[in-house]
């Protein structure tokens, strides 16, 4: 990876006048942004269909694209849509912020219309799409059409047992009652990726790459845990035993609950890791760079008890290690990976990472926390790694000064001579910029100086995440020139960068 810089800004965070960021002129602009401000990288987070939470990281599918996501007025053009149809829908009231219920009443019906008006015309090119992407499309349209059915309901709650389990007569009477929704989410994702490769494109000829989440688990409700529990820890009622989390530490008491099934590792070996080939295969028609969300639990992972309330209870089961990664970095040698090394790291998970040789994570907002040894301090850093000035986990720069202990903060400024001549959040950038660290990725908000109102996620916290916006202007000719300069001072300009 060549010395260089990216800005971390989610899809759903961008300017449109539907309440939620998509794939359409926004975006292009967005694109038109970072390269101005000789940017590299646009990394962005997961973009597959949100479910209860809004999560990105607890999603529908591995594989499928968000359909709030698809660009309205892209439809519009394309005669899908009329303008007045989506004009006459309530977004939401508050732009600097994504309204999900209003969305989810509202988004769904407009698809429908789009998709009844699509279905035959481009129905040679959807055969196409489905052919490509018969691995995991089918499964998907299936399960969303069952959860329409039944209420939207968790599938481990769906009501038909013969379906829940996945028996092949149920599947096939399914398919043949629900094949109108099956359509139509086999339509929505036609679009989404429609759209998606048109923007990786235009992305690509500007010379920014996309970098990618890779979330290491994916939800129980979904369709891979529905139509593969195979690969899954799960009991012949596909109810599992222990489920996914993280232990307690010095910023969550009860650790983290995240209730994920855990993989059946040792079937997974045996059939040479399958599943995470296509896996992989199907994140790199999105991603230039994938980042391995947890990466500390391919080395070992916190299982709880299926039914505990928090992660408290748990035990540590050693990962799949070199083993996964290996085959990997062997099938996919063109994929750049970055390992999440956050969080409990052991001697084992270190000593994994140098063998993967995949670079790391070094944020700085954790250098100067005084409840840890730090090894994030920029003096420490190797090149071979990625500083973020904070992750979407974080708070913003803005709202870190404010919520920190002050000890912590006085060591800041002192360190990296912040003073507020400069401005605060833009001397810490400012360290980031200037560390030897290949990439560079800072979250937009720290660009724009926004306070804790702006923070994306609270970890552990269920309602009032992922909802944040950027207004229309918040970007400035003034922004993007001080950005573009202190990424060409510090040798990371994407003139020299080439994809």
């Amino acid at each position: 990876m060549k010395r260089s810089s990216g800005i971390l800004m989610p899809i759903s965070s961008l300017p449109s006048p539907y309440g939620i960021g998509t794939l359409g002129a926004n975006a292009r602009e967005f694109v038109d942004f970072l390269a101005a401000a000789g940017q590299s990288w646009w990394q962005i987070l997961p973009v597959g269909p949100t479910s209860y939470g809004d999560s990105p990281y607890q999603s529908f599918s591995a594989y499928a694209g968000n359909p709030y996501f698809v660009d309205l007025d892209l439809l519009s053009e394309d005669g899908l849509l009329k303008k007045d149809e989506i004009e006459a829908v309530n977004w939401g009231s508050d732009p600097s912020r994504v309204d999900y219920e209003a969305i989810y009443e509202n988004r769904l019906p407009l698809l429908r219309l789009a998709a009844e008006r699509g279905w035959n015309r481009d129905a040679d090119k959807v055969n196409t799409f489905s052919d490509e992407n018969a691995t995991w499309l089918l499964d998907y349209a299936l399960f969303m059409a069952l959860k329409r059915h039944f209420g939207m309901k968790p599938w481990t709650d769906w009501p038909d047992e013969d379906i829940r389990l996945r028996r092949p007569e149920a599947v096939a009477h399914y398919q043949k009652e629900l094949a109108d929704d099956i359509r139509l989410f086999t339509y929505i994702q036609y679009l989404f990726f429609r759209q998606w490769e048109a923007l990786r494109a235009y992305a690509h000829e500007k010379g920014i790459g996309i970098i990618g989440d890779l979330p290491i688990y994916v939800a129980m409700d979904s369709a891979d845990v529905w139509a593969d529990p195979r690969a899954f820890q799960l009991d012949e009622r596909n109810v599992p035993a222990e489920v996914a989390g993280v232990p307690p530490d010095y910023f969550t008491a009860d650790g983290q609950l995240w209730g994920n099934p855990l993989y059946d590792w040792d079937a997974m070996k045996a059939d040479g890791y399958s599943w995470w080939i296509r896996r992989i295969e199907g994140a790199s028609r999105l991603y230039d760079i994938l980042r391995i969300d947890h990466f500390r639990g391919l080395e070992s992972y916190w299982a709880v008890p299926y039914g505990e309330t928090s992660a408290r209870i748990g035990r540590w089961v050693k990962g799949p290690g070199m083993d996964l990664i290996g085959v990997l970095t062997a099938k996919f040698p063109n994929i750049q990976f970055i390992a999440e090394d956050l969080g409990y790291l052991t001697p084992e998970v270190r000593q994994l990472l140098q063998e993967s040789g995949l670079p790391g994570m070094k944020v700085l907002q954790f250098a100067f926390d005084s409840r840890e040894s730090s090894n994030y301090l920029p003096h420490t850093y190797p090149r071979h790694c990625v500083c973020y000035a904070g992750t979407h986990d974080n708070s913003t720069l803005m709202g870190w000064k404010n919520d920190a202990d002050p000890a912590d903060i006085a060591t800041a400024r002192e360190y990296l001579g912040l003073n507020e001549e400069e401005g605060f959040h833009w001397g810490i950038l400012r360290g980031g910029q200037s560390s030897v660290a290949d990439l560079f990725v800072a979250q937009m908000q720290d660009y724009l100086g926004l306070g804790s109102e702006a923070r994306m996620n609270t970890p552990g916290i269920l309602g009032g995440n992922w909802q944040w916006r950027m207004l229309p202007g918040q970007i400035t000719e003034g922004l993007t020139k001080r950005i573009a300069h202190m990424t060409s001072l510090y040798g990371r300009s994407n003139e020299s960068w080439q994809m």
